[in-house]
Formats: structure tokens, C-alpha cells, sequence
């Protein structure tokens, strides 16, 4: 790659780097190796200039369905533009993957994951026809009318569960604040008691996409207020926790609205066949440092065999942790709790041990939905849950997604370093206000606003 910005001079051009900030000009780098008999060519070099924020890439790539009549939602500001460098190797084409790596974030946009539905939720979306025709597209994918699970919610899916959530974390609230509970138990497909008094599982087949449209749709009612078209163009970064990764995936182009759908229903499919697989569990550690729960989990795994071992599968903010394993694991954690003065913990009614090597076998299956996905470079960076880290490269960020539900998320990292990189505005677009308070919770002064639909 070095020996490519070496032959520039001598075609008369020259090159700033500049990976942090997009570019009016970009310039696309690509040169080929071929072959012919033993000898191999010089790299040829090729220059032109590449939008990444316009409408014209939008329509070429599809991105979020636009093929299909649904708004692109990325920002149409053609200065909105970059340097992309790629290496073609006969036909393949592989893409610098530290193109975002000294990136300056500015705006974000943040999207929740799992455990931020309640009833009720794209009510607003009824009222932005960009916003409903996302779940009309998503209708004829899921094959039911999701606004309506979403707005009714049968109680089968969503109505008692998320209802009676409400009164269970207010309960919660009087032992510790509610804004904590709600952080104990959020990212996760979580089971959660019923007016009856039982524990019903949510649907994650359902709940994957209602939250992943009702995301997007959030995108688009904010498109339809006044400057709300200039936020979305002044967006420089995107992220989401755990299933919300998707999500900030598509926002940014990534792949199409209908190919992001597929995949998190699927996910959602095969991290429950996982669960459903072994016995494992989830607990929330209130009050600890990140330090001292790793060595409660040390403490707890002495005490188990390998198969119940535990570890830490959510870092979430400062003060809570949620920690994964088999089922004797996390009991020692929680009989143990006490003596590492945390102050309290929290059995999260989760279908298994999410983040963790029990999520294994749904590994194969995201693999191979992702294969046969088209996943394109990102158009601003976008945060992966596994390192804390924005990827260029598709192939890349298939293996990520793939890893991602077996991995630690690194929400706190993630978090952290948008502020220290001196992030000055980031906006929450989805149900639910718990990304915001994470985000607070992590720094009091951090500007944040939420658009609830």
C-alpha cells in the first residue's frame, strides 16, 4: 500500500491524508495484480471521485431499500464525502480496514438493543409516511403487521410483559434508582413477570425487528421535523448496543433496510435456539467497578466446573455489570456478591448466558446469513460492540457481527471514548430513554437527546 502513495508524484498528484474527517474531493485508490506467464504486472492506478453521502450512492448501493421506494437514511450533504482506498485482487476488492481508525466524532447517533420495547411504541410513526412505510416493507418480510404488535402488542408478545415491566422496575426503584434497574436488565431479550404473576419469554423473532424498525422509523420522524434533515446530515458516527449494532449498520448503509431485517430476526432466532441449548443464566452486579466483578467472577468460577464457569457479558456504565454463565456460576456470583460490598444484584429473567462462548451454536447460522448478505463500507463509522472500534472492510465487519453475539459488548468503552474524543452532541433514536441515561451515567455533562416514537 505504501508503494501506491509512492508512484502518486510521478502521475503528478498528490495526497493528504485524511481519515478523521471527510473530504469535498475524495479520491478511490485501487490497483490489480495479474499475471502473465512469470511475470507479474506493476499495480495500475485508478482515481475518481466517490460520494458517499449523496443521493446517486444511495441509489447504487440500495441502501435501506431505497431500490425499493423507502428513503435512504443517510445524510444527502454531498460534502459529506471521503477518501476510499481499496486493494483489487483479480475481482476482489478489499477495503482498508482502518479507514475510520482516527476518526473525530462530532454528532451521533446512538440506537437501543433489546429490553427498550413498550407497548405503544411507533405511535409517532403514524404519522411520518417515510416512518410507516418502513413497517409496511417490514410487514411483507415478517409477514405480519408489526406497527400493530408494536402499538397493541399481543400480550403474548409484548402487552402484559412490557406493562407489568413498568410496575417491577418501579418496585425495583425503592431499593435502588430506577434509571439502574432499567440498565440491569436492558440490551438482552428478557423475561420479565406477567399481571398473572408468571414469566413469560419475549418473542425475539418479533422483538429483534419491532425494535430495529421502530429505530429506523425514529430516523425518519426526525427527518420530518424542522432541522431535523440537518442533524441527520451533520452525523458522523453511529453505534448500538448489542442488537442495536444492526441497526446503526443500516442507518449508515452498511446494508439495505430489508437485509438488516432479515439478519436480526435470524439472530434473534438462533441466539434463542442457543439458550434453549443449555442451562446458563445472567445477573446484574449493582455498585462494583469493572475490576472488582471480574474478581467476583474469578472468586465464583473456583468454585464451579468449567461448563458453569461465568464472565462478564455487559459493560454496561460505571456500576453495572452484567455477568454470563451456567447456572451454578452465577449463583456463586450472587452468594458472593456481598463480600465484594456490591450492592446488589440482579437475576435478569434472560432466556440464556447472551455475549458468551454459550451463544456458540448460533454462530454458524449468523454466519452464514451474513455470507450471503451484501454489506457494503460504511458510509461514517460505525462502533462495533466487540472492540470498541469503527470497520471499513465487509468482510470485516461480517466476522465482527458474527463474534458479536459471543463477546463481551463494550458499551462503557464505546461511550467513552465518543466523549473523550470530544463528541459534542449525540441523539438516541428509538424507544425508551436508556441510552440516554447510560450515557449520563457515564458523563453528567454529555449532551443527549432522545427521539422517541
Amino acid at each position: 500500500m505504501h508503494a501506491l502513495f509512492h508512484l502518486l508524484p510521478t502521475l503528478g498528484l498528490r495526497f493528504k491524508p485524511s481519515s478523521s474527517r471527510f473530504l469535498s474531493h475524495p479520491i478511490s485508490f485501487s490497483y490489480s495484480l495479474s499475471t502473465m506467464s512469470s511475470s507479474v504486472a506493476l499495480p495500475s492506478v485508478s482515481l475518481k471521485k466517490v460520494s458517499f453521502g449523496g443521493p446517486e450512492f444511495l441509489k447504487s448501493s440500495n441502501s435501506l431499500g431505497f431500490k425499493h421506494g423507502i428513503r435512504g437514511f443517510g445524510p444527502r450533504n454531498l460534502d459529506k464525502s471521503r477518501v476510499f482506498m481499496s486493494v483489487s485482487v483479480g475481482s476482489q476488492t478489499a477495503v482498508d480496514d482502518a479507514l475510520f481508525l482516527d476518526y473525530k466524532p462530532t454528532c451521533a447517533f446512538l440506537f437501543p438493543g433489546q429490553g427498550a420495547q413498550a407497548v405503544g411504541m411507533g405511535k409517532e410513526a403514524q404519522k411520518v409516511p417515510a416512518a410507516e412505510d418502513l413497517y409496511k416493507k417490514a410487514n411483507d418480510i415478517l409477514g405480519f403487521d408489526l406497527l400493530d404488535v408494536c402499538i397493541n402488542g399481543p400480550k403474548e408478545k409484548l402487552d402484559s410483559t412490557v406493562l407489568s415491566q413498568v410496575s417491577w422496575c418501579g418496585a425495583l426503584m425503592l431499593i435502588y434508582r430506577l434509571q439502574s434497574i432499567q440498565m440491569a436488565q436492558y440490551a438482552f431479550p428478557v423475561l420479565v413477570e406477567t399481571k398473572e404473576g408468571h414469566f413469560n419469554n419475549y418473542d425475539a423473532a418479533t422483538i429483534s425487528p419491532a425494535i430495529y424498525v421502530t429505530s429506523l422509523a425514529a430516523v425518519e420522524v426526525l427527518r420530518a421535523r424542522d432541522g431535523g434533515q440537518q442533524i441527520i446530515d451533520s452525523v458522523d458516527v453511529t453505534c448500538g448496543l448489542s442488537l442495536g449494532e444492526y441497526t446503526a449498520l443500516a442507518f449508515a448503509g452498511a446494508f439495505s433496510f430489508e437485509d438488516g431485517l432479515k439478519l436480526v430476526k435470524l439472530r434473534g432466532e438462533a441466539m434463542q435456539g442457543a439458550a434453549d441449548a443449555a442451562k446458563s443464566a445472567m445477573v446484574s452486579v449493582i455498585g462494583l467497578d469493572s475490576e472488582k466483578v471480574q474478581l467476583l467472577c474469578d472468586a465464583a468460577n473456583e468454585d464451579v466446573d468449567e461448563s458453569d464457569k461465568v464472565q462478564i457479558a455487559n459493560f454496561l456504565c460505571p456500576g453495572n455489570y452484567a455477568v454470563s454463565g451456567g447456572v451454578k456460576g452465577v449463583e456463586a456470583v450472587e452468594a458472593k456478591a456481598k463480600s465484594f460490598k456490591a450492592r446488589m444484584t440482579v437475576r435478569l429473567a434472560v432466556a440464556g448466558a447472551f455475549h458468551t462462548s454459550f451463544m456458540e451454536p448460533a454462530v454458524s447460522r449468523l454466519e452464514a446469513a451474513l455470507a450471503a448478505t451484501e454489506i457494503r463500507t460504511p458510509r461514517i463509522p460505525v462502533i462495533s460492540n466487540v472492540d470498541a472500534q469503527p470497520h471499513a472492510d465487509p468482510d470485516t465487519i461480517k466476522k465482527i457481527l458474527a463474534r458479536q453475539v459471543t463477546s463481551p459488548v463494550q458499551w462503557e468503552t464505546s461511550v467513552k471514548t465518543l466523549l473523550n474524543k470530544e463528541l459534542k452532541k449525540s441523539y438516541e433514536l428509538g424507544p425508551g430513554k436508556v441510552i440516554a441515561g447510560i450515557v449520563k451515567r457515564i458523563n453528567k455533562g454529555a449532551a443527549i437527546e432522545n427521539i422517541d416514537v
